[in-house]
Formats: C-alpha cells, sequence, structure tokens
C-alpha cells in the first residue's frame, strides 16, 4: 500500500508555490524605477535578460506588467522609460483644470463635438428634463503636460444652460462658468468608479494599447437647492491616474 504522505495525500507537507521568474525580474526593475526620475530610460530586453540571465520572454512578460501599472512608458522606435507619477485625483466637487493644476501639471482641453439632442430615457430621468426634452451634450479629450488622460463625456439640461456651449466650446471652464454667467451653486454629487475597457476609437485618441484597463468615473451633479445641474462620465487612462479619498470613521 502506498504511503499517503509519499502520494501527496492530506497530510503530507505542501510545498510553497514557485515564483514565476517574471515576477521576481519585476521586482527587481520595480526597485530600480523607483529610483530613477521620470523619463529615464530602461535597458533594451535583450541588456536586460544579459544582466539577469533570463529570457527575453521573461523581460518583455516584466516590461508590460510594469507598463500596465503605469510604471513604465513605451515609446515607439525610441524605447521604455521611466513614466510620470499618475495624476492623484481627489474625491471632490472640483473641475478637471483645479485638479490637475494642484499636481503641479498643466491641464488642457481638446473638444471633440458638442451638440443639442433629445433627451433618451436615461438622460431624460438623470437631468429631470422630460421625454420630449433637450440635453447638451459635450465631448472632450482631457491633457495633462501635453498628453491624453482621458475622455469626458458631459450632459447638461436645456433650456437652463441655454447658451453655454458656445461658452465651452472658446475654452471656458465648466464649473465656473455655470457660477458666474449662470449663478449655480453647487451643492453635492453622487459618483461611481468602475473599471472599463476603452473602444477602439476611445483607445486611439487616449494614446493607449489595446485591452490597457481604463477607469470609467459617473457623476450626477446637484446644485444647492437639489436640481439635477450636469451628469458626466469620463474614462481615464487607468496607466495615468489614480483616485485619492479621506475616510473618517462615522460619527456616533
Amino acid at each position: 500500500m502506498l504511503d499517503p504522505s509519499a502520494a501527496g495525500g492530506a497530510d503530507a507537507p505542501s510545498r510553497p508555490p514557485r515564483e514565476p521568474k517574471y515576477w521576481g525580474l519585476k521586482q527587481h526593475l520595480l526597485d530600480r524605477v523607483r529610483s530613477l526620475p521620470a523619463g529615464s530610460p530602461i535597458p533594451t530586453e535583450r541588456a536586460l535578460a544579459a544582466e539577469f540571465d533570463v529570457s527575453r520572454t521573461t523581460v518583455r512578460q516584466a516590461l508590460a506588467e510594469l507598463t500596465v501599472e503605469g510604471r513604465l512608458v513605451r515609446v515607439q522606435g525610441k524605447g521604455t522609460f521611466v513614466a510620470a507619477p499618475k495624476v492623484a485625483q481627489p474625491l471632490q466637487l472640483t473641475s478637471y483644470t483645479q485638479d490637475t493644476l494642484s499636481q503641479g501639471r498643466r491641464p488642457a482641453s481638446r473638444l471633440l463635438d458638442i451638440v443639442e439632442e433629445p433627451a433618451d430615457e436615461q438622460l431624460a430621468r438623470l437631468l429631470g428634463v422630460g421625454t420630449d426634452g433637450m440635453v447638451l451634450r459635450m465631448r472632450r479629450l482631457r491633457l495633462a503636460d501635453g498628453e491624453p488622460m482621458a475622455i469626458e463625456t458631459t450632459h447638461l439640461p436645456l433650456p437652463r444652460f441655454r447658451g453655454l456651449g458656445a461658452l465651452l466650446a472658446a475654452g471656458g471652464s465648466l464649473y465656473r462658468l455655470m457660477q458666474e454667467r449662470f449663478d449655480v451653486e453647487l451643492g453635492h454629487a453622487d459618483e461611481t468608479i468602475e473599471t472599463a475597457l476603452a473602444t477602439p476609437e476611445e483607445t486611439e485618441l487616449l494614446g493607449a494599447d489595446t485591452g490597457l484597463p481604463m477607469l470609467l468615473l459617473s457623476r450626477h451633479v446637484f446644485d444647492a437647492g437639489g436640481t439635477t445641474v450636469e451628469w458626466v462620465q469620463a474614462l481615464y487612462r487607468g496607466d495615468r491616474y489614480k483616485f485619492v479619498a479621506r475616510l473618517d470613521p462615522p460619527h456616533g
């Protein structure tokens, strides 16, 4: 009869799982990356394979994970470099411009399209305009220091914000225009964040690799009186953005 322990039975000591080769290399590279300034070049796959005595496939896998995580950035025809730190957006009711400036980076926007259109059933409910109501829809590509960060799609109820489209097309800040031109006092927002995959068009606009994880932010904004003023969804590059929040214990 076979000894159960020898056959891997229930009483046999478990063996620790083997660490994949690429994982150890990834940790070595991560330590190196942390000590280098943004923009520093990373050695080629061939050089890293020789340095760590591993295959180029192992090197490629380690570099790929660090790139997806936003630690490295690949530039076609030039090589791999240490990525700039991710933009950290506090979870509070502020504009993209304010958040980006607070990180010491230069914000910019590119208007993709802006139209007035009939509200569908979901927008009618979210914006309180009725099924026969109209909304202003605006899509913008958000940038920081010239790099694509997010695609933002904003919906505003009409006729309350009639004329806002022309002001936004001229490059104005949405929340500032709401406050200064339309006497809106922002109250609060309900916000959700989830992972998502970009469409081929969104991937191209964001300059991302196919399959790169994205962060989808959905925000429902109300004025001080509790009336909806905005419904916005923004698709952020997961390798360039992170959200931070301060958590306090509940009172009472």
